[in-house]
């Protein structure tokens, strides 16, 4: 849509008056022709609505309506904003919000202060988060406790709410997910985070100096189905999954829970970067856990039909054999 209109004015269009056959011109043509262009006419009014005096027969130029005159920018200007935040709001609901970074925990990689913006889209064709993934989540057990927002004012409040500003008052919290339904995950002190037995080489994105969990061990945990177990890459200095292993879920969070994944820093600009999934995660065998018990029948079957297909090729080739 355009954002401004063009300003109308009386005068012709320019060119229009070249396009339009002028009243000397057929009158000249006519006397040009003579009688035999007359007596093809037959005397009556032309193509054009003319006599034969060359006079136009009707109202002429003057009877036509005038161009409507485009609505002017100041009019169009509501409609245009009414528009935008509509979109604003549909895109913060359904598509992608930004979110404000309150603390250290997952510093390096997300500073203080830093905007990130959450794919919100994805969910809601049934992705669930995975491995090695940026997640914000709404506090799901009282993790915050009573710590204190910021109350916004009415224009803050606003954009929050169609999502042009990150929310203040919302508390919502951002870590990295370690392991999801189904795995086993563990840290003993001195050694690193494992999942399903495999350790992870964390040196990419952990925070520099710390240790994977020296300040809190925890495990093994099984992590229930639909839930997914959080740490932040500031390790000593995250409220994470590990300092909540008394409520329900022994730390982990509910996958409804979930806004969605940080893919980009989108501010400021000098810290603009994405969010990939560290190369750890993609290591082979990682999922064994999850995949073994569905191969288990798979295996069993295969076992037990060998012999029974041996048994009876030798029943069908025995009378042969015999005769």
């Amino acid at each position: 849509m355009a954002v401004g209109a063009r300003s109308g004015h009386d005068d012709p269009e320019e060119g229009r008056e070249q396009l339009a056959e002028s009243p000397e011109t057929v009158t000249d043509r006519t006397a040009r022709f003579g009688d035999d262009d007359g007596e093809r006419s037959g005397g009556g009014p032309d193509a054009a609505g003319r006599g034969a005096d060359g006079a136009d027969s009707g109202d002429g130029g003057e009877g036509a309506p005038a161009a409507a005159k485009p609505r002017s920018f100041w009019k169009e200007l509501p409609l245009l904003v009414l528009i935008a935040l509509a979109l604003a709001l549909v895109i913060k609901t359904f598509l992608v919000q930004a979110f404000s970074i309150p603390s250290d925990s997952m510093q390096d990689t997300l500073q203080r202060g830093d905007r990130v913006l959450v794919d919100k889209l994805t969910p809601w064709f049934g992705a669930e988060p995975q491995r090695g993934e940026v997640v914000v989540f709404h506090d799901p057990d009282s993790w915050l406790g009573d710590t204190p927002t910021v109350e916004p004012n009415v224009v803050q409040h606003f954009l929050s709410f169609i999502g042009l500003m990150p929310s203040a008052e919302e508390k919502d919290l951002i870590k990295r997910v370690i392991a999801i339904g189904g795995d086993t995950v563990e840290c003993k002190k001195g050694g690193k985070v494992t999942v399903n037995g495999h350790a992870l080489d964390e040196t990419d994105f952990i925070y520099p100096g710390n240790t994977p969990c020296d300040d809190k061990p925890f495990g093994p945990i099984k992590v229930p189905k639909e839930r997914i177990w959080v740490m932040g890459d500031h390790r000593q200095n995250s409220l994470d999954s590990r300092y909540h292993q008394e409520l329900d879920g022994n730390g982990t969070v509910p996958n409804d829970k979930v806004v969605g994944r940080a893919f980009v820093v989108a501010w400021p600009v000098n810290r603009w970067s994405t969010l990939p999934v560290p190369g750890t995660f993609d290591q082979s065998g990682l999922s064994a856990a999850a995949v073994a018990p569905a191969a288990v029948p798979g295996a069993l079957g295969l076992a037990g039909a060998v012999p029974l297909v041996l048994w009876r090729r030798r029943r069908l080739t025995r009378p042969r054999t015999d005769g």
